[in-house]
């Protein structure tokens, strides 16, 4: 760690979430003797810096460590654990915080919850680390058509650590994915089918489960890189353009109040979907699709009881960490006859609590949670003010979002199916579904999508380079352009690592 800036480097990387740590990654293996310099906004909450804070065995510490991740005015307000529980109230989970206006417009449905994290690691450090492939229409078609989707996939479920097998000690498990098949496979192809869910969990030398954040991505190649340094509490303001190309960044040392230019060969702008387009805007880059397309998950949950099976003698396992062996994730993948995504876990893998424990039975307790795809639209987008700024001094943002007539039906549907299939595994503890108010899935994405050509509707071309831009890239679920109902980490993480190839490769013909 280091809070001195270069005058210079070969790559400035803004973000420090999963898909940054991504490019300074393979740019670490593939170009071992490029300079890199990544730089994020908020302060470093784990050891190693970027670690998932459910690692932090303290419950204190790692209250703090969520408290230190919530932006500008993070305060204590004495409610740290829950989150958005069948209510409409405006409550973000611990690690994140809230959008302060500009989250709902007249007329419109908004985004009544949509967070940020500020911290090393970004959303990594606080996610659930599931990470299923997209099917179907969620599979970005022009890369399919080149044959290179399910490569860079892979390779991407080797950047984040990803197992199927962290919960196979769980002993509700097997008996939640054995009652979900019968209910839900009837018809799908094999790869379709109810499974353990792909995560970015791994087992310690210790034996205890892990979550992996953006350490893991990052790996020992960057650690130990000599040419690699991250910059915490640095707040990039703009994006350096010299001659019609990306030159550096302009940088706050938010420590100190200074600032500074740090000249790059090439920028990757790495921020969430809502952030990352803002420091585009703000830096005069603003191609017509800048913003638009704006998508978010609508979910709908479910909790039931299993009443009807008491785990062996001595299964339950000492939880030294944020995971305990009662854990287990179960997924139900998404389909365009069944256009939603089902995750469905035992309570204390979940990052919302639906209901107490049963402390005779602990891990009784299932939710179960449908993300249903959206129906993408232009006038979903994020819009940018000339005048007021955010917390952080960046032009203030107003989303506007409406669920369309068809977002509507899958809805509806997506009530009748999670019910259907809460009931086949156990006892419902309500009469009724809930949708999480919209925002609640934090996987906003489509805000500087990816496109084949530069048709206008697009930000960037097929290797994440932003149109018009030559040496300026973008990265995070807003590159995504398709509807996705699965979680998108993995799928913008795969994303990253076309783009660190191109910028490897173009370093090395130089």
């Amino acid at each position: 760690m280091t809070t001195r800036y270069p005058a210079s480097v070969d790559v400035a990387i803004v973000g420090s979430g999963p898909t940054g740590a991504a490019y300074a990654r393979i740019l670490s293996e593939q170009a071992p003797d490029a300079t890199i310099a990544m730089f994020e906004v908020g302060p470093t909450v784990s050891d190693p810096p970027g670690a998932h804070v459910k690692n932090i065995a303290d419950p204190d510490e790692r209250a703090h460590a969520q408290l230190l991740s919530e932006g500008p005015d993070a305060q204590d307000d004495g409610e740290r654990v829950g989150g958005i529980v069948k209510t409409a109230a405006r409550r973000a989970r611990p690690g994140t915080y809230l959008l302060d206006a500009g989250y709902q417009v007249d007329g419109e449905d908004g985004l009544p919850v949509a967070a940020f994290s500020s911290n090393v690691g970004g959303m990594a450090a606080h996610w659930t680390g599931a990470c299923p492939r997209p099917n179907d229409s969620e599979r970005i078609g022009f890369l399919d058509a080149e044959g290179v989707l399910d490569e860079l996939l892979s390779e991407g479920e080797r950047l984040l650590g990803v197992t199927t097998g962290a919960f196979d000690a769980s002993p509700h498990a097997p008996l939640v994915r054995g009652r979900l098949a019968t209910a839900a496979d009837e018809g799908r192809e094999e790869h379709e089918r109810v499974q353990r869910m792909p995560l970015a969990v791994h087992r310690r030398d210790d034996g205890q489960l892990v979550w992996s954040g953006s350490d893991v991505v990052l790996g020992e190649p960057t650690r130990a890189n000599p040419n690699f340094t991250l910059h915490d509490e640095s707040l990039v303001t703009r994006v350096l353009i010299e001659d019609g190309r990306a030159a550096g960044v302009q940088v706050t040392d938010l420590r100190s109040g200074e600032s500074h230019e740090v000249h790059a060969r090439f920028v990757v702008v790495a921020g969430d979907a809502l952030r990352t387009p803002q420091l585009l805007w703000a830096s005069g880059i603003r191609p017509a699709a800048l913003g638009r397309y704006l998508n978010d998950q609508a979910q709908i949950v479910f909790a039931v009881r299993i009443r009807d099976f008491v785990p062996a003698a001595g299964s339950e396992g000492e939880a030294r960490t944020g995971l305990s062996e009662y854990s287990g994730v179960t997924w139900v993948p998404f389909t365009d006859e069944m256009p939603f995504h089902g995750q469905v876990m035992q309570l204390d893998a979940s990052p919302v609590a639906l209901a107490e424990d049963d402390p005779a039975a602990p891990g009784s307790i299932v939710g179960l949670g449908l993300f249903c795809a959206k129906d993408l639209q232009e006038s979903d987008r994020v819009e940018f003010s000339e005048d007021a700024v955010d917390g952080y001094g960046m032009p203030a943002m107003t989303l506007h979002y409406t669920l369309s007539a068809a977002d509507h039906a899958t809805i509806d549907r997506a009530k009748a199916e999670v019910v259907r299939l809460g009931t086949a595994i156990g006892e419902p503890l309500d009469d009724r579904p809930f949708m999480m108010p919209l925002g609640a899935s934090l996987h906003y994405q489509g805000t500087t999508r990816m496109g084949e050509t530069d048709d206008g509707d697009s930000v960037c071309g097929p290797d994440s380079q932003v149109w018009g831009v030559p040496g300026l890239f973008v990265a995070g679920n807003g590159v995504i352009p398709t509807s996705t109902a699965c979680n998108p980490t993995l799928t913008s993480v795969a994303l990253s690592v076309r783009g660190a190839r191109s910028i490897a490769s173009a370093l090395a013909s130089v």
